[in-house]
């Protein structure tokens, strides 16, 4: 496997029969669902769970997500999610970037960027990062990389 960039957070994933969809891969979506658990239990290890997030009436969603799937994965892989902090404004944006790798073979299956903003969980409106956030999620920022317009 190679990284795109150095100490990933590492997740293990088995794909099993219930993931897989007519055409014998793993679902897109179960793909999506993939990273999503993924950037939690990144979270959780740095300190920031979803109770957290409750208390402080903050969180990070996700504003734009990009996926590119490269390589179908099938009944019985066991997949490797790779996730990194690239960039965190300390204000309202977080890009997070993943990359999966098949165990068996070490081939790429999957590529993902999210772009986040802070948000009140109350209002779902954007708000600025609380100090913990900037400070948490600061602080394992991998590369940092421009946002981008759309």
């Amino acid at each position: 496997m190679q990284w795109d960039l150095p100490n990933p957070f590492v997740r293990k994933v088995l794909v099993g029969a219930h993931h897989v969809d007519g055409l014998r891969h793993a679902n897109n979506a179960e793909c999506v669902h993939w990273c999503e658990a993924t950037a939690w239990a990144h979270s959780a290890a740095l300190g920031l769970d979803v109770t957290n997030y409750q208390e402080l009436d903050r969180g990070m969603a996700i504003r734009h997500s990009e996926y590119d799937y490269i390589l179908a994965a099938r009944e019985g892989d066991a997949l490797i999610f790779g996730t990194w902090l690239t960039d965190v404004d300390g204000g309202l944006r977080v890009i997070r970037r993943f990359q999966v790798f098949r165990a068996a073979d070490g081939a790429e299956v999957l590529r993902a960027r999210w772009r986040m903003v802070c948000i009140a969980l109350s209002s779902g409106r954007p708000k600025r990062m609380p100090a913990i956030f900037k400070k948490i999620y600061g602080s394992v920022v991998t590369a940092r990389e421009a946002e981008k317009s759309e």
